[in-house]
């Protein structure tokens, strides 16, 4: 399988992981057992016993300790048999699983698959209106039978609001918006501009606006390797700037299960000051948008999925379209890891690292100007081609 191993996923919620039971979750195809040690840390192992290769997932959590279900050896954070309750209790020397580094951030647990020594906490991009420290947040989970990159692909290109959402998100001043999109290192950008547009009343009522009222909706899109976006939704009484108006932002992290499997984490917040009506609206928001996600965007990526199968992406030959340029951007760089990771050993213990995590480009025309870069579609395509 062809994934990115330096680099941060997610592999649970943090409310998902306990330290009283194992969670078993299947990440980059490999199957990973998650648990809280004596100090409450996450930690993240290999879910397969050293001994007969048991899951430990379905064991139990002793003295901050895996226990094995099949024959009682315990396995500490570190991945080494703690405890062989055994003969003498001697541990043999191959008593060991192998063990992730692990952080938990933003409401998340995170693991590194790749080389440990590579792990470094701040190339984790930033969340912050996730943080659960200073922020009212409300999460969700689908898993989608599609690889991971359709997922991308999918956010990076909002205009499917019209067309795809047309009762909950969307509206017919989607598509005749403005967009645009750039890349700054390794975070590709994706911006859109909805002039005088009436929300759809899902919309709406979450922004507070009364019905018919003619608002500019404008949603950014940031994306970092491999597949971890933040969207920013904006909506200002219309032809009035940005800095008038409401936002509502929102996490949304993409963990491959398989080649052909997709973890979709997502997660709404807001600042701890607004009080119960934050709590209300990041609730109001998660629960009206699992409906659409579930019922109209799983499926449309499990039949794109479907009709791809085992082709190669560009091998189908795609017809391009402008809007397409933020995903083809994501697509050349993880392209390009995915390439230097390869070529540096198989292992990827000394591929090349992600790059400091750049923050979304400023609202200045000049800033604008310094982080986009016009090329046309075709040679975008042209590009990705020739890396595949």
């Amino acid at each position: 399988m062809s994934f990115l191993l330096n680099a941060w996923y997610v592999a649970a919620f943090a409310h998902e992981v306990r330290a009283d039971a194992p969670f078993a979750r299947t990440l980059l195809g490999r199957p990973v057992v998650l648990y809280r040690d004596a100090a409450q840390r996450a930690i993240a192992l290999d879910d397969r016993c050293a001994h007969r290769f048991a899951p430990l997932s379905k064991g139990r959590v002793v003295d901050g300790a895996l226990e094995c279900p099949y024959h009682g050896l315990r396995f500490g954070a570190s991945g080494q048999c703690v405890h062989n309750p055994h003969g003498d209790g001697r541990v043999p020397a191959g008593a060991h699983v192998r063990t992730y580094p692990a952080i938990e951030r933003y409401g998340a647990v995170w693991f590194w698959p790749g080389d440990p020594q590579r792990a470094d906490a701040s190339l984790l991009p930033s969340f912050p209106f996730v943080d659960p420290d200073t922020a009212l947040m409300q999460d969700g989970y689908l898993l989608t039978r599609a690889h991971y990159q359709l997922s991308a692909d999918n956010l990076l290109d909002l205009s499917h609001f019209q067309f795809l959402h047309p009762d909950t998100l969307g509206s017919e001043a989607i598509a005749r918006g403005e967009v645009q999109s750039g890349s700054l290192g390794d975070t590709v950008w994706v911006r859109r501009l909805a002039h005088d547009e009436v929300l759809p009343p899902f919309v709406a009522n979450g922004f507070g606006i009364p019905p018919g009222t003619r608002v500019d909706r404008w949603m950014d899109v940031r994306w970092t390797p491999p597949g971890l976006l933040s969207i920013m939704v904006g909506v200002t009484p219309a032809g009035m700037p940005r800095e008038a108006g409401l936002i509502a932002p929102s996490a949304h992290w993409l963990t491959p299960e398989t080649e052909r499997t997709t973890h979709y984490f997502f997660a709404f917040g807001l600042p701890k000051e607004m009080g119960e009506a934050g709590r209300e609206l990041v609730r109001y928001a998660v629960d009206g948008l699992m409906k659409p996600f579930e019922q109209e965007d799983l499926p449309m990526l499990e039949a794109q999925q479907r009709n791809l199968g085992d082709n190669d992406f560009w091998a189908l030959q795609p017809a391009l379209l402008p809007l397409d340029a933020g995903a083809i951007r994501a697509r050349r760089v993880m392209e390009r890891l995915l390439a230097e990771e390869r070529a540096a050993g198989a292992a990827g213990v000394a591929g090349v690292a992600q790059g400091p995590v750049s923050q979304m480009p400023g609202q200045t025309p000049g800033s604008e100007t310094a982080a986009t870069q016009t090329v046309p579609v075709e040679s975008l395509r042209r590009s990705s081609c020739a890396a595949a």
